[in-house]
């Protein structure tokens, strides 16, 4: 008999960014979908994603081009065989994206007839960024809700947790049947069954110090995946947004590539440009090595920030194609059509992550991963620009074709054991975990951050064996909490990340180890397992 305190459906999504939505929208077709989400449907990573999505629309351009570019930025890291089937199937996951009424912007070409307009971004040999002014990923996101809310077949969970995957079976006959979630609101923990469960819970940028990202990308599907028994890749390499605006008022909002496109400049605090210093391409150099530039000049000069200036352009242009950039600074004070804006790199995006083939399926039967949450080798050693949410979109279709395909020989799983709260109390120190938090994210930011070194990551594991002994005492005593629940997953995570950065002999894309400054031959994506330790 089914509990009151229990869901049951045919797929369970975990994750309602542009990756989970998608796919929620194309299952709902044929199966009861069950989408759960941290907090409001708008809120994430999507919503705030500013740039644009990457696909060939312009005659002048090409896949192969797309491929190669992308490959570029991957610093020889990237599954050529993958960057090739989400390149290829670009142009039709926009369509689908048109066709649902995403507003992309548009222009008229000189026969008259309106056509897409496209934007260049960093590493791109081509202009091939569809977006939405400089909005795009809120574009998009509403453009999925307002299909989402009134879909039949689509139950949305807002405001609960997911706390840990459930599976069943043993060995290779072992399966995902669903997953303990927690409800915000009624402080109860729910079990949620189904044959098919999706992570799509974006990435883990929350574990460090300062980041663009908004509070719930704190690695939630990588932990749990990770304790279910699934390996992981590429966890050292976190992307660091080279602008992210500094200022005490916007401490995560993002000024996008889509500026340095157009024309912005790098500047330090005395008006000199100095991008050319580090790359021929300047400004529109791979985001890692403008990171980088950026935080060598901030410690050399002793700077709490750099500058990056667009005034120079014509301002009606300027507030046309950055009308959200231009009225927030405009907010706090700056006026960017007239003056510099102060800018520092910040956590962004994570392009490691849980294993999965095309079809975004894990190494656990049943569980699948899209999105940030995945790691598929389309990114390497560096994402580049708006490649992110064309991944979301075309591993997301690539996901329901295989679930509907598969779902007539999968048996709904049986009811699942309710959560057991028996042995814990209510906490009344919740100041540990605010502590705990605090010195997680700064240390990883010092010593896991833009440059690294081995004392570096040394220091950075004593502390995070310290932190898990202490967040595992406080799970086993107390009531889940977000805090808490947040906290245990960003600590596991870190764990991940320093164990693969320690694995990687070498300095490439985003990883940069002072004592590796080289590049090793023939170089491997880095596999963690479970039951490894570095």
């Amino acid at each position: 008999m089914t509990s009151r305190h229990a869901f049951q459906c045919d797929a369970l999504i975990i994750g309602s960014g542009a990756a989970g939505l998608s796919l929620a929208l194309k299952l709902a077709q044929h199966l009861n979908v069950i989408v759960l989400s941290k907090g409001p449907l708008v809120e994430g990573s999507t919503y705030y994603a500013q740039g644009g999505i990457a696909a060939v629309f312009d005659e002048n351009d090409s896949i192969e081009s797309h491929v190669n570019d992308t490959l570029k930025a991957g610093a020889g890291l990237c599954d050529a065989e993958v960057v090739h089937f989400t390149a290829s199937r670009a142009k039709t996951a926009l369509q689908w994206l048109i066709e649902l009424g995403t507003p992309f912007d548009q222009e008229t070409d000189a026969k008259g007839e309106a056509r897409f307009h496209l934007t260049r971004e960093g590493g791109h040999s081509h202009r091939r960024i569809l977006h939405a002014a400089d909005a795009t990923g809120r574009a998009v996101q509403t453009t999925l809700v307002s299909q989402i809310e009134r879909h039949p077949r689509i139950k949305v969970l807002e405001g609960y947790n997911a706390i840990d995957l459930i599976s069943a079976g043993e060995g290779n006959q072992r399966r995902c049947v669903g997953a303990y979630a927690w409800s915000r609101e009624e402080r109860l923990v729910y079990t949620i069954s189904a044959p098919f469960v999706t992570l799509a819970t974006g990435g883990a940028s929350k574990v460090y110090q300062y980041t663009s990202n908004p509070d719930v990308a704190s690695g939630d599907g990588i932990a749990m995946a990770w304790r279910a028994g699934c390996r992981v890749a590429n966890m050292e390499f976190n992307q660091f947004h080279p602008t992210c605006l500094y200022h005490p008022r916007a401490q995560n909002f993002l000024l996008t590539e889509a500026l340095r496109g157009e024309g912005a400049i790098l500047k330090r605090p005395d008006g000199s440009a100095f991008m050319a210093d580090f790359h021929p391409d300047n400004e529109l150099a791979p985001r890692d090595v403008v990171a980088r530039a950026i935080d060598y000049e901030m410690k050399r000069l002793g700077a709490d920030c750099m500058f990056l200036d667009i005034s120079h352009q014509d301002s009606d242009f300027v507030k046309q194609h950055f009308p959200t950039i231009y009225q927030r600074c405009l907010d706090l004070g700056i006026d960017i059509t007239k003056e510099a804006m102060p800018v520092v790199p910040a956590a962004h995006y994570t392009c490691g992550g849980v294993m999965a083939d095309k079809n975004a399926q894990t190494d656990l039967a049943g569980l699948y991963a899209i999105g940030e949450v995945a790691y598929t080798g389309l990114h390497g050693a560096n994402r580049m620009a708006s490649n992110s949410l064309l991944e979301c979109i075309v591993f997301a279709h690539a996901a329901a074709e295989h679930m509907l395909a598969e779902h007539a020989t999968v048996t709904r799983p049986p009811d699942l054991a309710p959560w057991d709260e028996s042995k814990v109390t209510d906490s009344d120190e919740e100041v540990i975990i605010q502590h705990n938090w605090h010195e997680l994210r700064l240390f990883m930011w010092d010593y896991v951050g833009i440059v690294r070194t081995n004392k570096r990551l040394e220091r950075a594991a004593r502390r995070i064996e310290l932190l898990q002994q202490e967040i595992h005492d406080y799970y086993a005593n107390f009531r889940v909490s977000n805090n808490l629940l947040e906290l245990r997953n960003l600590v596991q995570v870190a764990e991940l990340i320093v164990m693969s950065a320690m694995q990687r002999k070498e300095s490439r894309g985003l990883h940069y180890n002072l004592d590796y400054p080289d590049l090793q031959p023939n170089p491997q994506p880095t596999v963690v397992a479970p039951g490894h330790k570095a």
